[in-house]
């Protein structure tokens, strides 16, 4: 059978929704994203996709991104301590024992943490229900127990899941997912219980596509985040928006690009009286008890929600 929409959320129409205030009379909540993650060196194979883009063991490959968690990390730090940016970071979770001494660093900086797999070579495809729950409520276990923190946040393995991802992370109590990027605001999900709602995460604006896709020279990237910005603190007058950069260390941290960055940061901070520099969980959170209510109200009068599951509402 073919499934023409996975009916995850409503259709809900860009124009004319009820208007979002973030904290402080904000019109646009901005969050940094880097994604500190563990490539193996020779992962275990999976039947839908291949660890690495070459034949493993692919020793550059590897030791590119090894120089992201060595070197690239700690400079993408200092630059957002810099500005007083906290980091909500895409964890791959083995990292707590591969790298503690880079998680000790974010606790230390009060930066969020939220699950992107156990290991970025390792692929929800073909997962059956209770291997998938274990990966999720094994995250849950390991970063509370390495930072104190309880992750409210999901982004697959590689952009990979399974039928059932969005229905688990949301029994699990996760407030946000990041992989859907459908909406420039957030939006609740439809999962069977919980209440899990997409937090924009820009493909646009990641620097996997922008240096790893497409080439851009640092130059046009910082261009683009410029322009990215800018339309949606336009925006954000008429009602609150979301900017998210995610960004890999291995990529944006290189020493030709990390000057250019700064100055998409440094335009950015020029607008802080508009600004909520938050965490995704920060965000998630205050559209929870803030805005959900308003947004299924405003779905429904609109006749935009469509059959289904529908939303859950197990947590307040």
């Amino acid at each position: 059978m073919t499934v023409a929409d996975p009916n995850l959320y409503d259709y809900w129409p860009y124009r004319d929704r009820p208007k979002i205030v973030w904290p402080g009379g904000r019109k646009l909540a901005f969050w940094v994203a880097p994604n500190i993650e563990f490539y193996e060196f020779d992962p275990a194979k999976n039947p839908g996709r291949a660890g690495w883009p070459k034949p493993a063991p692919d020793v550059v490959a590897y030791s590119q991104r090894d120089w992201g968690n060595r070197v690239g990390h700690w400079r993408l730090m200092e630059l957002l301590d810099k500005y007083g940016l906290r980091g909500s970071v895409s964890l791959n979770v083995a990292l707590c024992d591969h790298h503690p001494e880079i998680i000790e660093a974010c606790v230390e900086r009060n930066w969020e943490f939220f699950s992107h797999g156990i290991y970025n070579t390792r692929y929800s495809y073909g997962m059956d229900e209770a291997q998938e729950r274990a990966i999720i409520e094994d995250a849950i276990r390991t970063v509370e127990k390495a930072s104190g923190q309880r992750i409210r946040g999901y982004l697959a393995p590689a952009l990979t899941h399974t039928e059932r991802t969005l229905d688990l992370i949301a029994e699990n109590d996760f407030w946000y997912t990041c992989d859907l990027f459908q909406d420039d605001q957030p939006q609740p999900v439809k999962t069977a219980s919980g209440k899990l709602i997409s937090l924009p995460y820009s493909l646009e604006v990641n620097d996997v596509i922008t240096y790893g896709a497409l080439g851009m020279s640092p130059a046009r990237y910082t261009d683009i985040l410029k322009r990215h910005f800018d339309q949606l603190l336009e925006e954000g007058e008429q009602s609150g928006t979301v900017m998210c950069i995610p960004l890999h260390a291995y990529l944006v941290s290189q020493p030709h690009r990390i000057g250019p960055f700064e100055e998409a940061l440094k335009h950015i901070m020029g607008h802080a009286d508009d600004v909520w520099f938050a965490t995704g969980a920060e965000i998630a959170g205050y559209y929870r008890d803030h805005c959900w209510d308003q947004t299924q109200a405003d779905i429904a009068a609109r006749g935009c929600a469509t059959g289904g599951k529908g939303f859950g509402h197990g947590a307040a």
